[in-house]
């Protein structure tokens, strides 16, 4: 790769480190409600263990390949990129730590005590024996280590106590001399795997108004003695280490093998995957550690993290309310959509406009009506769904199983392929087949990340279509913190379109012309380099010309030299990136013309839309994509266009919102320094995402002019 080009880009991995220093700024923000934080703080430590398992794995084959793979890496080697990695998450590593020692000294101010395993009194002593005996030592896996022939496997990113137990010493006396010999002491090694069949914090009683908190892992070290008590040892320590396995499936060649039992089996044999990460604390012992490392097969290749006491900082994520709801975000309930009702019919309204539903602001229960209207609705013939990720207990799937069960034709493309939640996916895939359902399993080679409904009803003896078409999963737990948008339509056009996608799931040598969606892998590059190029010649008509593209990630390096161009051509464009963002703007005779922004805040940002000028006759357009090459080159992708002018207008009032936002928004920058956008003198605070809400709440004149309380915007 030439100069010129190595310095156009942000490097992909490094650009997504930046991304998770934003959430660990969340952590530190003293602005933050104090146990939100801590929920920031595991979300950080979540994501760092998705890093490792998926993309640093991956920059890590190649460089074991012995190739560069600069070309691919926008401008660095894949051994030096490994080499950066590591710099960059030791030290947000070390940051995370302060944060939380921070966070921790907060909470005592607060009564809430976090304590260690010799910190308790004899009331609280009682308490965690008894827990222990009744609830942890009959989960507990305890591996005793010298004399096993085989080092066991350990489980990716599962915790586990190293144990070290001096044995006390014997006396050996020579016949010869008769002299005490110096006593020798026998070292013995254990593992414990922390459980995580319940929750790894423990709520121990109150006392004297303070709460007070024990972590699983000070628990097992509190019983230590319990455990060991069979070995006459003198002194024993325990330190909690962490393994992180490369993620990739390989999937089996096999074609007596379906689907299912290929994914199925790939999902088992992740388990032993390639270590990619091993974290310690810095507290353990050198001959401990040099032990474990040895017995692993842990060398420099690998990623050795230092770090504190407690891993799997995610757990964090789940840490009890203690009824504090003052050190938390006051929930914003979700609002209603302005002329479509839950109570009536909802395909009767949809027959005479589009809807856009706006998740987490409005009610994501819209989706699982129009699935269990569809479901009883004698007139309704069929319905067909694209499936990426679910919730634990989906009303999707128990729609989908009525509508089946009512004698409605059920045609499920569910993706098994989605990462990490490839084993939900099964198991709902056997469910399915069970109630007759027919489901698609994808297409070789791409994954399905489209989101798509389209339902047959019979009209006047011909067949009307309804559907919908969402930049997000539909997974009802996700949608409560997720933005997203979701159309609702009876668009014949649009919605033929959508069957033709569900044509190409079966028959996928065949390729489809659509008249109105954007589908990758065959359309998205080339439509959205052709809608870059037409601003770029308006631009250079003299005519108004701009951008304004939301997403989560821009990374695909053809796409970014278009904008570029576009930028030296004088579009203006502006750019809401939530995670990656390999495109350098401001950069004058490259990118003077763009900006870009990251908001990070209590909701997560996933909504894709793209706001074309087209002359002042704007375009807009919703999607499932992100402007990555494996969106545009390796996935089934939708993009819809919006024709309806009420939800034209409010995606592009929403990117306005989001905009103006001067508390949340960082700045993306060639330096990843995640600069705060600063508000200019006299500038009233408008923190985006709260002022989203005051908008649809501001548009719903049903319930501002109804005798409802307004829902708490505090």
């Amino acid at each position: 790769m030439s100069e010129e080009k190595k310095y156009r880009y942000i490097d992909r991995e490094k650009s997504w480190l930046a991304f998770n220093a934003r959430v660990l700024q969340e952590a530190a923000d003293e602005a933050v409600p104090l146990l939100e934080r801590l929920r920031f703080l595991g979300i950080f430590s979540n994501n760092l263990d998705e890093f490792f398992r998926v993309r640093f794995a991956a920059v890590r084959r190649l460089a074991l390949s012995g190739k560069s793979g600069e070309k691919v890496l926008g401008g660095i080697s894949a051994q030096q990129l490994v080499k950066d990695i590591t710099e960059i998450v030791i030290k947000q590593q070390s940051e995370s730590l302060k944060v939380l020692k921070a966070i921790e000294e907060q909470l005592e101010k607060e009564n809430i005590i976090i304590l260690n395993e010799t910190q308790v009194d004899a009331d609280q002593a009682e308490f965690i024996k008894d827990y222990f005996i009744q609830t942890v030592s009959p989960e507990l896996v305890t591996i005793i280590l010298n004399d096993l022939a085989e080092f066991p496997l350990l489980k990716d990113t599962s915790g586990y106590l190293a144990i070290k137990l001096v044995m006390k010493s014997v006396e050996e006396k020579t016949s010869v001399l008769n002299v005490l010999k110096k006593p020798k002491k026998e070292i013995r090694y254990a593992l414990i795997e922390i459980p995580r069949t319940f929750n790894r914090i423990l709520v121990l009683p109150a006392k004297n108004g303070k709460q007070y908190i024990m972590l699983l892992d000070d628990v097992i070290r509190f019983n230590l003695n319990s455990i060991f008590n069979i070995f006459e040892y003198e002194s024993i320590s325990a330190h909690m280490i962490k393994i992180t396995r490369d993620a990739q499936l390989d999937i089996d060649s096999d074609m007596s093998k379906s689907m299912l039992e290929k994914i199925a089996t790939s999902v088992k044999d992740r388990r032993i995957g390639e270590p990619v990460r091993f974290v310690y604390d810095t507290e353990i012992e050198k001959d401990t550690l040099k032990f474990f490392l040895t017995k692993m097969n842990i060398d420099a290749t690998d990623s050795i993290i230092p770090g504190g006491r407690y891993h799997n900082r995610r757990d964090y994520m789940a840490f009890p309310n203690l009824g504090r709801f003052d050190l938390l975000y006051q929930p914003k309930v979700p609002l209603p959509v302005e002329g479509l009702s839950l109570d009536g019919s909802i395909l009767s309204k949809i027959a005479k406009r589009d809807y856009l539903v706006n998740t987490p602001y409005q009610s994501y229960s819209y989706l699982i009506k129009f699935l269990r209207e569809a479901a009883l609705d004698p007139k309704v013939t069929a319905i067909k769904i694209t499936l990426y990720r679910l919730a634990k207990n989906s009303q999707i799937i128990s729609s989908l199983i009525n509508a089946a069960k009512n004698g409605k034709k059920v045609t499920v493309q569910i993706e098994l392929q989605a990462r990490f939640d490839e084993a939900s996916n099964i198991s709902y895939a056997e469910v399915m087949q069970q109630e007759g359902i027919e489901l698609i399993f994808g297409i070789k080679g791409l994954k399905v990340h489209s989101k798509i409904c389209v339902i047959e009803r019979m009209e006047n003896a011909k067949i009307k279509r309804y559907g919908f078409i969402s930049t997000g999963n539909f997974n009802e737990s996700t949608a409560k913190i997720y933005t997203d948008i979701t159309l609702f339509t009876s668009h014949q056009q649009i919605l033929k379109d959508v069957n033709k996608i569900f044509a190409f799931f079966d028959v996928n040598y065949r390729l489809h012309r659509y008249k109105h969606l954007i589908v990758s892998p065959h359309y998205t590059r080339s439509k959205m380099s052709k809608l870059i190029d037409r601003e770029i010649i308006n631009a250079q008509m003299g005519r108004n010309a701009y951008m304004h593209l939301k997403m989560n990630s821009l990374s695909d390096f053809q796409i970014i030299d278009k904008l570029y161009d576009a930028s030296n051509a004088g579009v203006k464009i502006k750019l809401q990136v939530r995670g990656i963002c390999s495109l350098i703007p401001g950069v004058k005779g490259m990118s003077e013309n763009i900006e870009a922004i990251s908001i990070v805040d209590n909701f997560l940002e996933h909504t894709r839309s793209f706001i074309f000028c087209n002359n002042d006759k704007p375009e807009v357009f919703i999607s499932s994509a992100d402007f990555m090459t494996r969106n545009l080159d390796g996935r089934v992708e939708v993009t819809c266009p919006i024709y309806d002018e009420d939800c034209k207008k409010q995606i592009i009032d929403i990117f306005n919102v989001g905009w103006k936002g001067n508390v949340k928004a960082r700045f993306h920058s060639e330096k990843l320094d995640n600069v705060y956008r600063k508000r200019e003198e006299n500038e009233p605070i408008f923190r985006a995402q709260f002022e989203t809400y005051n908008y649809f709440l501001n548009q719903n004149t049903e319930l501002l002019n109804s005798n409802c309380p307004i829902p708490n915007q505090d």
